[in-house]
Order: structure tokens, then C-alpha cells, then sequence
């Protein structure tokens, strides 16, 4: 696919797909059209980048389709002062998107072949404010690190407490719960030391965070 082809495919996932979703926050929309999602994607597939569709990673892993990457953009309102966790990074992209808003992403995966990828990504976009790390975020990643804004891009039973607790006040998350065929995309925001705001944004399916199915409790 020529750059001209890529830029047409561009628009219309914006116009087409990003747009009639209801996402219509100027700067989420602003950052899609400017971080290439061509580059984040594996060379068999760059010719589908733009398909309103989840591409395969590899490992059992998908790209998230980008419609749902721009409603977690829309949903989080990211800040320049934001200090924020990803949980999950996949391809990249996604993280590249929030580390063009926020002051720092630290972005975990479990497969160091995403994390090598992701790096030599983001590295050659310039983009320099992520730290990235091989870690599973659902069974032994322990920090006391707090963030303003934290991104769990695999879906989780139940959202446990510690991942809330990890938020400033003020912060909030992005996280899809329940279990096929019943999903619910939302975002929690901590209102005070010890209270919470969840609301419902839509509904969906995502593939299980890696290891979280069969834990009760996370480790932070």
C-alpha cells in the first residue's frame, strides 16, 4: 500500500469508523491522525492497518481495532502532567498514543518479544517518554508507584482493588470486565482517598488479560 493509500485508509477509519462511534474529543482524534498505526502493525497485515478489525500479534495476542483504542483515548482525557501504566502493550501503538498526550507511560507486557518490538517502534517515531517493561502485570509485578491514568488492555473478570489503589486522586482507568458474551468497557476514577466513580461506557468483547482468569488477588 503507497503512502497516499495509507493516508485515504487514514481518513476513512476516521470518518467512518472513529467518528460514527461517537468519539469526537478534537485532541484523541488529532493524535490518531498524527502517530502512524501502519507502523505498529506486522508487515503481513499493513495492508488491513486501518480495518475496523483486531490484528493478530502473534502468541494468542490481538491489536485492539482502532475504534476501541479511540474511546479509551476520549474516555481518559489525558493530561500533559499525566503520569501513566499500561498494562498490556502489544503492538505499541496504543502506548505511543498515550505517551503523545502524558508526561510518562510505564507499559507492561508479559512477552519480551512485544516489548523488544514496541521499543525498536516508539524508538524509531522518536518517542522517547516510555519506559517499558517485561513483567506479568496480573500474577507478580509489585510496585507503590501511583498513576494518574492507568490502561488495562486485556479484559479481567472483576476489577480488583489494587489496580484502583494504584490511582492518584483524581486519576482514572480503563478497563473492560466480565466474561463472553457480556463485557463492559469502563472508567473509574478516584474521587477521594477511599472512593470511587465507575461508570459504564459501552459495551464489547476483549481477550483475556494473560494469567488474570485464574488469579484472585494482584500482587502490588
Amino acid at each position: 500500500m503507497t503512502e497516499m493509500n495509507f493516508e485515504t485508509a487514514r481518513f476513512n477509519m476516521l470518518e467512518q469508523q472513529i467518528r460514527p462511534w461517537e468519539v469526537l474529543d478534537q485532541n484523541s482524534l488529532d493524535i490518531i491522525e498524527e502517530i502512524p498505526r501502519e507502523d505498529f502493525v506486522a508487515a503481513p497485515y499493513k495492508a488491513m492497518a486501518f480495518a475496523d478489525i483486531e490484528l493478530p500479534l502473534g502468541h494468542g495476542q490481538y491489536m485492539l481495532a482502532p475504534k476501541i483504542e479511540a474511546k479509551i483515548l476520549q474516555a481518559l482525557q489525558i493530561q500533559k502532567t499525566d503520569k501513566i501504566l499500561e498494562i498490556g502493550t502489544g503492538s505499541g501503538y496504543l502506548t505511543a498514543l498515550l505517551a503523545s498526550q502524558g508526561q510518562q507511560v510505564k507499559s507492561l507486557d508479559i512477552n519480551p518479544e512485544f516489548t523488544e518490538l514496541a521499543n525498536s517502534r516508539l524508538s524509531a517515531l522518536n518517542i522517547s517518554n516510555v519506559q517499558l517493561e517485561t513483567a506479568d502485570a496480573a500474577q507478580d509485578y509489585d510496585t507503590t508507584e501511583k498513576f494518574d491514568v492507568i490502561v488495562i488492555t486485556g479484559s479481567l473478570p472483576t476489577l480488583p482493588n489494587t489496580y484502583k489503589k494504584k490511582l492518584t486522586t483524581g486519576g482514572r482507568l480503563f478497563v473492560v470486565t466480565g466474561q463472553e458474551p457480556v463485557m463492559e468497557a469502563r472508567l473509574v476514577t478516584r474521587t477521594s482517598n477511599d472512593q470511587w466513580a465507575d461508570v459504564a461506557l459501552f459495551e464489547t468483547q476483549l481477550a483475556v488479560l494473560e494469567n488474570a482468569a485464574t488469579t484472585n488477588a494482584f500482587n502490588f
